[in-house]
């Protein structure tokens, strides 16, 4: 397998896990994921990024861990041996998060604590250095306590979610204070692709928009509308991840566009692309309401541009647009700009494929 750097992923199906491992791969790296055995495939986001493991090109392997079994870990760190392990995995919707709060902290939480552990016992048995990305959430700030919100506002978590994740934030201070490892904290706003999730509000509207055209479905059922947040591109985001992890020093960082919009401009920007009236179509439904919600978030990322020289590459309606194109390419329908969504993303897995390849792990 030659000489290329190693990299170990959690949560490698997901947005960004897909996007952060096109960019490894680009840069050469030999990527690792650790993959949830579910009893349906759910590797659609890279199946195009996929070889026979067999092949002596294959650059990308999988592994069959969870977050919640500290054993798997361990045994997956000892084989792949790793330089830099990015920790994505999460139960990462905030609404679920108040269905399901146990297996939230535990994914999250305590999945964070178990890996940091075991790349602590790792280093020391091995004296490998490893470089540790923690992924954070603007989510933290809950209540905010400041605007714009920065890597030193104080948080105050409105979910079990966010908490889990300041747990987790803080544990990975604890570890690189406490033991010397190289890890750091990405305090990543709210990021956002073709290759979000469904039921995310983001795409959960641009979806039901490419539906609404190609008249499968009327309405869209949503909660609060007055919510506001700092909207970017996860696949700018996901440099931000690798950015942090090639500087001298670990540090903990903001990742944002400094840009807030509440879900009714998305709607308006999601509709108003297609020449539709958003309140034509949208119905309130009130369990998509949060028994406590963030009503504001809005961050500062100067110190990314600053020390990682960062930059977010596209605007919201930009991003908005993006999202709309690739619902409706996967429904046949032409982008309303006239542009395939393929040229203008370079993006071969905007979307669900029904023909996706069966990867075997």
């Amino acid at each position: 397998m030659g000489t290329a750097k190693k990299c170990l992923l959690t949560g490698i199906t997901g947005q960004d896990g897909s996007y952060l491992s096109e960019l490894l791969l680009e840069k050469g790296y030999e990527v690792h994921g650790i993959l949830r055995r579910t009893s349906t495939f759910n590797t659609d986001r890279i199946d195009h990024l996929y070889e026979d493991p067999h092949s002596e090109s294959a650059k990308l392997f999988l592994h069959y861990g969870d977050l919640c079994d500290g054993t798997t870990l361990r045994r997956i760190l000892e084989e792949v041996q790793p330089t830099e392990i990015y920790n994505l995995g999460a139960q990462s919707h905030v609404r679920v998060s108040f269905d399901a709060p146990e297996y939230t902290v535990d994914s999250v939480a305590m999945g964070t604590l178990r890996l940091l552990e075991a790349v602590r016992d790792y280093r020391h048995r091995t004296g490998i250095d490893v470089r540790y990305y923690q992924a954070g959430s603007s989510e933290m700030f809950g209540k905010v306590q400041a605007v714009p919100q920065s890597e030193t506002t104080p948080f105050y978590p409105r979910s079990p979610y966010a908490c889990a994740k300041v747990y987790g934030h803080w544990q990975t201070i604890n570890y690189r204070e406490s033991y010397d490892m190289f890890a750091c904290n990405g305090i990543l706003f709210n990021h956002e692709s073709p290759r979000r999730g469904e039921t995310f509000v983001t795409r959960k509207i641009t979806r039901a928009v490419a539906r609404i055209v190609a008249g499968k479905q009327d309405k869209i059922y949503m909660g609060n509308l007055d919510s506001k947040r700092d909207w970017g591109y996860a696949k700018d985001y996901v440099r931000a991840m690798w950015l942090m992890l090639q500087q001298d020093k670990p540090d903990d960082y903001v990742v944002a566009t400094g840009e807030t919009h509440s879900v009714e401009e998305f709607l308006e920007v999601a509709f108003g692309y297609v020449n539709l009236n958003w309140s034509d179509s949208v119905a309130f439904d009130e369990r998509y309401v949060r028994p406590a919600e963030v009503d504001l978030l809005i961050g500062d990322p100067s110190k990314a541009k600053e020390k990682l020289d960062w930059q977010p590459t596209i605007s919201f309606k930009e991003l908005v647009h993006l999202m709309v194109d690739a619902d409706l390419t996967a429904l046949g329908l032409p982008s309303p700009d006239g542009e395939k969504v393929q040229s203008k993303t370079n993006d071969r897995a905007t979307v669900r494929n029904a023909n996706s390849v069966h990867l075997s792990v």
